[in-house]
């Protein structure tokens, strides 16, 4: 997997992800704002989705089994936070509410999703919008 122009596909989905986010329903531009995320999401499936799906299923596989496998995108925010890393390198967040339900065996009664962030690409599990960890890469 090249995980450098995963990243540039993700990062664009973010940013137009926030892009329409920002402007709402009323905005001349919407639909055509809408219609390029589509085209960007469609790309990085094409580009991506076997890879990205291997790797959501082996995450799966691992902590949440009995949890159905969908499809890269759908764990992909609603918005995200510009942020910073420690090294000052720019990077995203996302809200603790954000991200699809998941069923984990070390938490099995909690509010637990799973969420895919760019810059870099890692899959990370908020367990009751309080606590989080990185779940991919290891």
């Amino acid at each position: 997997m090249d995980i450098d122009a995963l990243d540039l596909s993700l990062v664009a989905i973010v940013k137009k992800k926030n892009e329409l986010h920002k402007i709402g329903y009323q905005d001349p531009r919407y639909d055509e704002v809408e219609e390029e995320l589509h085209d960007l999401e469609d790309a990085l499936m094409k580009e991506h989705g076997e890879d990205m799906e291997e790797v959501i299923q082996q995450v799966h596989d691992k902590i949440c089994p009995d949890t159905e496998v969908l499809i890269p995108i759908a764990y992909l925010a609603k918005s995200y936070v510009p942020t910073k890393d420690p090294d000052g390198s720019d990077t995203f967040d996302v809200d603790l509410k954000e991200g699809v339900p998941v069923i984990l065996d070390e938490y099995p009664n909690q509010l637990t999703r799973m969420v895919l962030l760019p810059a870099p690409p890692r899959l990370i599990v908020q367990v009751n919008r309080a606590k989080r960890f990185l779940v991919w890469p290891e």
